[in-house]
C-alpha cells in the first residue's frame, strides 16, 4: 500500500479549506507553514482555485504533496470566495473544517485559541471584533467594519461580532447545511453564521492577532460594494425560515 493510500484511509481530524485566487506570491509560504505545523494526526488541505489569471492553478498542483500527516485535494470553482468555500466544504471529510485565507492573516492565533476550547463548540470564529484581538487596521476599514456589523445586527438580528473572520466548524453540521449556502462571494460566511445562529448552534468568537505582514491600508470597498452587501443582507433575511431548519441527511446527500 502506498503512502497516499495509507493517509487517505485514516479518519481526517481537520479539513482546511483555502480559496486561492491570484495567490502565486503567497501560496508557497502558506502551504509550507501549514506543513511545518501539522506534524501529527491526519489533516487534509483543500486548495480551491477560483478564477485566477496568474499561475496559481499550476502552483497549487505543484505544492500538493502528501506526507504522513497531510493529504491534499486541489480543485477549481467558479470565481468568488463563496463558490470556492462551498466547493471545498463539499469535498471535505474532516471532523472539523477550517475556512481560512490564502495568506494566513492571523498566523495561527485563531487556531491556537480554538484548540484551547473544551468542549469544542459547533462554530469557532477567529474574530476581529473580539475585545482581545490585536488588529491594527486603517481607520477607513474600522468604519466600514463597524457599519457592516451594525447593519447586520439590525437586518438579521445577529449577535455575532465578526461574521467574516476565519471559521472552524463541526464538519458534519457544515456538510449537512452547505446545500443552503448559495452566496457566491464575501457574504458566504455571513450566510453560514446566520444559519448557525438560527439553528441554535453554539458559537464562540476567539481573539486574533493581525500578522505583521498585513500592514494597515485603506479599505478598497466602494459604495457599490456596500450597496451590494446591504441588498445581500436583506436577501438573507427573506430566507430566515429556510435557513433555520437543518436539512435532513437525505436532503444533504441529494
Amino acid at each position: 500500500m502506498h503512502l497516499n493510500d495509507l493517509t487517505r484511509s485514516r479518519a481526517v481530524g481537520l479539513s482546511i479549506v483555502i480559496p486561492v485566487h491570484n495567490s502565486a506570491t503567497v501560496l508557497a509560504r502558506t502551504v509550507e507553514r501549514w506543513l511545518d505545523r501539522l506534524t501529527s494526526g491526519h489533516t487534509e488541505i483543500i486548495l480551491v482555485e477560483n478564477g485566477s489569471t496568474d499561475i496559481t492553478w499550476a502552483l497549487a498542483q505543484e505544492l500538493a504533496r502528501d506526507n504522513a500527516h497531510v493529504t491534499f485535494q486541489v480543485t477549481q470553482s467558479e470565481k468568488g470566495m463563496g463558490n470556492a468555500l462551498r466547493t471545498g466544504i463539499h469535498l471535505s471529510q474532516g471532523e472539523r473544517v477550517l475556512l481560512t485565507a490564502d495568506d494566513l492573516p492571523f498566523d495561527f492565533a485563531d487556531v491556537d485559541a480554538a484548540e484551547q476550547l473544551d468542549p469544542q463548540p459547533d462554530i469557532v470564529i477567529g474574530s476581529k471584533a473580539h475585545p482581545s484581538s490585536e488588529v491594527n487596521r486603517h481607520v477607513h476599514r474600522h468604519v466600514y467594519t463597524y457599519g457592516y456589523r451594525m447593519f447586520r445586527r439590525t437586518v438579521l438580528g445577529s449577535r455575532v461580532g465578526d461574521s467574516q473572520g476565519t471559521i472552524i466548524a463541526d464538519g458534519e453540521w457544515l456538510r449537512r447545511n452547505v446545500s443552503h449556502f448559495d452566496e457566491p462571494g464575501f457574504l458566504f460566511t455571513t450566510q453560514l453564521i446566520f444559519a448557525a445562529e438560527l439553528q441554535g448552534a453554539r458559537i464562540v468568537e476567539v481573539p486574533v492577532v493581525l500578522s505583521v505582514d498585513h500592514s494597515p491600508k485603506p479599505s478598497s470597498v466602494r459604495f457599490s460594494d456596500a450597496w451590494d452587501m446591504g441588498v445581500g443582507l436583506l436577501r438573507l433575511r427573506r430566507r430566515r425560515a429556510e435557513l433555520s431548519v437543518q436539512p435532513s441527511a437525505v436532503e444533504a446527500a441529494a
